[in-house]
């Protein structure tokens, strides 16, 4: 366990971000790692695996119901030096982390060939999408588990066991990612269906390694048999706290889904344009979320040892840093949108939808850097509602404006763009608004 309500707030961030920033790293990496073999298989087995990819949002929208509440609470805990609490919550998370990966493995296996109907562009893309989600589906589920030990180390302040084996999991993955994928030393190429199963396979051996760690190595919260005992109360804590956070990811799911939609009668190309420039444009988001994601147990700590002064000032401090990283990357983006798509594109078509994506979304990564900022300090202080009511507030005025834009004559690509632009602004200002009044509701106590 690492105390974080002592010492300076800046050093605290400074450790933390790398560690997390490296493990996102690799998971991005991962993916793109997957679309590099997959698009020489054509258009529409990336458009395909980029849009099944999008399920991952909604299974990631479960998933951070577990994962915030546990950190949330357990940062908590270990700030008031309740360690029984932190304990009693790692285990109830844990036990409801097998019963969700459970579910979501049977129902995204029944229902992954209707929700590629639903934003595909034409059948060979549903096909390729169905195929991937098939193979995916267990890697899907069995990230509950890894998201849950992971969340409980944030919460006592400790990142870089995850980050290693978020490293080897990822590094297995890019080996095996040709081998299955484009049949590399066996002959015997699997397709799209070689690229989720490279996925699960990693993902198993990364579950096997970070449960090897908290067996042997981990002793502030550790594997109860006795607390793993379903406890309604306590899954109400987690639920109360994960649930909003869970929905944000949901809202982002159905935003993807509209972006799709809307694609879709500019065909396959254009919806591979699209997924190939969101993943580049979010490995280039990494180091500012990195450093987003430090704040959440920072303030969590803080907040539960009832210091408001140092909860604020990690606000200030972690909204400075990533804002300075985001105008960087906006500047980068702008100048050479093209360079950052590398060899991942190899048609002309597709590239020009990934470079203009990237050069004009681009435009928002300081209002979404401070909107990952907000949402981290949201977490910390045990309160994730209001990030589910600027998530809501930007899909309402974004997807009905779309919709309705791409039945009418005319419609371009650009129309999709700049509603995004002008959305992401709107729900960063509403974001920082509902901080400064959380700070006014939940810290005066504390800073009497």
């Amino acid at each position: 366990m690492r105390d974080l309500t002592q010492g300076s707030i800046v050093s605290h961030i400074l450790a933390m971000a790398p560690p997390i920033f490296a493990g996102m790293v690799m998971i991005m990496l991962c993916g793109l790692v997957d679309l590099y073999f997959v698009s020489s298989l054509g258009d529409a087995a990336v458009a395909g695996v980029a849009a099944a990819g999008n399920a991952g949002f909604l299974v990631n929208a479960l998933m951070q119901v577990l994962g915030v509440g546990t950190a949330a609470l357990i940062a908590h805990a270990v700030g008031r030096k309740d360690r029984a609490d932190a304990n009693l919550v790692f285990n109830q998370s844990l036990g409801l982390s097998m019963l969700c990966g459970g579910l979501t493995w049977v129902a995204g296996s029944v229902l992954a060939r209707s929700y590629m109907r639903a934003v595909a562009a034409d059948d060979a893309t549903i096909e390729a999408g169905t195929t991937y989600l098939h193979w995916f589906m267990p890697a899907l589920a069995l990230q509950f588990a890894l998201l849950v030990m992971s969340s409980a180390l944030r919460g006592t302040g400790i990142v870089r066991p995850t980050m290693i084996v978020q490293a080897l999991a990822v590094a297995i993955n890019i080996v095996l990612a040709p081998v299955l994928v484009a049949g590399w030393g066996t002959g015997h190429a699997f397709g799209v269906a070689g690229a989720g199963l490279a996925s699960s396979i990693a993902v198993l051996l990364g579950v096997a390694m970070l449960w090897h760690y908290f067996h042997r190595l981990e002793r502030y919260v550790a594997v109860n048999r006795r607390l793993l005992r379903p406890q309604l109360a306590q899954w109400k804590r987690i639920l109360n706290i994960g649930l909003p956070a869970g929905g944000e990811f949901a809202i982002m799911f159905i935003y993807m889904a509209v972006i799709y939609y809307a694609l879709r009668d500019f065909g396959p190309a254009a919806q591979a344009g699209f997924g190939i420039g969101s993943r580049v444009l979010g490995l280039i988001q990494v180091p500012a979320m990195a450093v987003a994601f430090a704040a959440g147990p920072i303030a969590g700590q803080n907040f539960g040892a009832g210091n408001g002064a140092r909860v604020r000032e990690t606000f200030r401090k972690v909204a400075l840093i990533g804002t300075a990283v985001m105008m960087a990357f906006t500047v980068i983006a702008q100048w050479t949108p093209f360079l950052l798509l590398g060899g991942l594109v190899r048609d002309s078509e597709t590239m020009a939808v990934a470079g203009l994506f990237l050069q004009m979304v681009s435009l928002n990564l300081v209002a979404q850097g401070l909107i990952f900022v907000c949402s981290s300090m949201f977490q910390g202080l045990g309160n994730t509602r209001p990030v589910l009511w600027s998530s809501g507030a930007r899909l309402l005025t974004y997807a009905a404006p779309v919709i309705w834009l791409s039945a009418r004559p005319g419609f371009r690509i650009e129309h999709v763009w700049y509603l995004s632009i002008a959305t992401t602004t709107l729900q960063a200002a509403l974001s920082l608004w509902l901080l400064r009044r959380e700070f006014r509701k939940r810290l005066v106590p504390a800073a009497r």
